[in-house]
């Protein structure tokens, strides 16, 4: 039943732009496209759901248009070409025509924002590690290596506020709950990459277990981060916390009640569509 409501009032949602006046659609700045699965992790599910009502709710209020899609068939180059930003909401394409298209809308400008499992992957799993150019090229992580449990908040430093996504931030702030991912490959080796917002030392320790590798005791981890070839921007958010103790699968936190997170996600947003690489 929440599931139902859930979708019922995303569906509301996007149906606003197409019922505004002519004049204020044509006022649009840019055109967004989000792939989704929806298939893995009732907490990704959650975050999906929740970033699809706020992206639309955003769309109205902003004037760029929104849509969402879990047909990644619609990954391709006739597609994209309609649109100037292209997020990947909860996982990564599969197929080589898919994952063809998305590189080549990249290297010809397109722009690109991801989020947490979007730039998952571990060999052997249901994600291996089998698109060298994504992993190991455009995002530069590598492989997944670990994460903190339970999802909780972190404390995150800004590391370049002089970028566009970064401008309107604090020094540091309190990010929402969420399960966070450390990499195969350390991205400040990585002359490509421009990182642009880590876990503060203040955080530690970070999650609470019950396994002890699970708890953050120290080190260095990235979290949002651009490839300076590329009009790009990762961000490890995307992991709602719900109540697994107890199998009820309630949701005990929302990604985007967080204003300051909010503002970086539309800031970003806002570089990627209206600026040309």
């Amino acid at each position: 039943m929440f599931r139902f409501l859930k979708l019922f009032v995303f569906i509301f949602l996007i149906t606003i732009p197409s019922l505004l006046p002519a004049a204020q659609r044509i006022q649009q700045k840019f055109k967004v496209i989000a792939f989704y699965s929806a298939k893995s992790e009732d907490a990704h599910l959650s975050f999906v759901y929740e970033a699809n009502v706020w992206f639309s709710k955003m769309s109205v209020r902003h004037q760029f248009n929104y849509v969402s899609t879990t047909d990644w068939t619609r990954l391709n180059s006739d597609t994209l070409s309609n649109y100037q930003v292209v997020i990947f909401l909860d996982t990564r394409p599969d197929a080589p025509e898919q994952r063809k298209a998305f590189q080549e809308y990249m290297e010809k400008g397109g722009a690109f924002m991801g989020f947490h499992f979007s730039a998952f992957a571990l060999t052997p799993s249901e994600f291996p590690q089998n698109w060298d150019w994504y992993h190991e090229t455009f995002l530069g992580s590598g492989e997944y290596g670990s994460n903190t449990w339970r999802p909780t908040s972190a404390i995150l430093k800004v590391e370049d506020r002089k970028h566009p996504a970064m401008k309107h931030l604090p020094e540091k702030f309190k990010a929402s709950p969420n399960e966070w991912y450390r990499w195969k490959n350390d991205l400040r080796k990585n002359p490509d990459i421009k990182i642009l917002a880590s876990i503060d030392s203040t955080s530690f320790p970070l999650g609470t277990g019950p396994k002890l590798y699970e708890i953050w005791h120290s080190g260095y981890y990235p979290v949002i981060w651009t490839n300076t070839k590329f009009r790009m921007i990762y961000m490890n958010m995307g992991h709602n916390d719900l109540d697994f103790e107890h199998n009820t699968n309630k949701e005990l936190s929302f990604s985007f009640q967080n204003k300051i997170q909010n503002k970086l996600i539309l800031d970003a947003l806002e570089w990627l569509g209206r600026n040309k690489k």
